[in-house]
């Protein structure tokens, strides 16, 4: 990669230790999931993959925000961020999220992909597929399998913001604390004493369940996800969200 790329990449990669952090860069939009980032993510991913010093993948972000979801001004294809999960969930190296700042709707489906995710106190978080007419479909494929479902009723339903606490309780972090680093420490440590092969064959136990959900859900979901953006209420509720302002249906 060109100093110019790298300069313009969404997505940074640095190792250390055995571990490779993938950084998402893309402050003008929050991290959102254009179909760019999305595309660079998951060819860092395919990278690490076949890199055989790579023990485990970090992935975080610049900014107060992981991620704001997809973009809504250049979304990627459903069938993209179905196989970026399914990329993150399959890899036989862990992925871990570190998480300073806020992520809402898409950014979630990530969260939910990572083995193991850790955020800091400030950290919030919400599902606001509803405010803008859409359903968290494809996200749902590695978050139904993992998380608390009456909870997940609740926040899919309402669109309401919760704290880094709560999204502990309901199974969507591994854990949360004043510094995220702290507590991510002896994790990192136990993953670089860890054996490659010990961590690909665990790993393969603790998502299989998961990943049968992507083989049996993937297409529907994904058509449900092309039927709702294409829609009417969609449409509105979009230009209402870049308008700034309430969509119509809102009382």
């Amino acid at each position: 990669m060109t100093a110019q790329e790298t300069a313009t990449a969404l997505v940074h990669a640095e190792h250390h230790r055995a571990l490779t952090t993938l950084t998402l860069d893309s402050p003008a939009n929050r991290n959102a999931l254009s179909a760019a980032l999305v595309a660079e993510l998951a060819d860092a991913l395919t990278r690490c993959g076949k890199d055989r010093d790579v023990r485990a993948v970090v992935l975080t972000h610049t900014g107060n925000t992981f991620s704001a979801g997809a973009d809504l001004r250049d979304p990627p294809h459903p069938d993209a961020l179905v196989d970026l999960m399914r990329q993150i969930v399959a890899l036989r190296k862990p992925v871990l999220a570190r998480v300073t700042g806020h992520v809402r709707a898409g950014g979630l489906g990530l969260l939910g992909a990572c083995d193991i995710a850790v955020a800091s106190t400030e950290a919030t978080f919400a599902f606001t597929e509803v405010r803008i007419g859409v359903a968290p479909a494809v996200i749902s494929l590695p978050l139904l399998p993992r998380t608390d479902p009456r909870a997940l009723a609740r926040y899919y339903l309402t669109g309401e913001r919760f704290d880094a606490p709560e999204a502990a309780r309901i199974g969507l972090l591994t854990a949360t604390g004043d510094d995220v680093d702290d507590i991510l420490a002896p994790v990192l440590d136990g993953l670089r004493r860890a054996s490659p092969q010990g961590l690909a064959e665990t790993k393969q136990l603790l998502t299989a369940k998961v990943l049968q959900a992507f083989d049996r859900d993937a297409a529907d979901l994904t058509a449900l996800s092309a039927r709702l953006f294409s829609s009417p209420q969609a449409r509105e509720g979009m230009t209402a969200f870049l308008e700034r302002r309430d969509p119509s249906w809102a009382v």
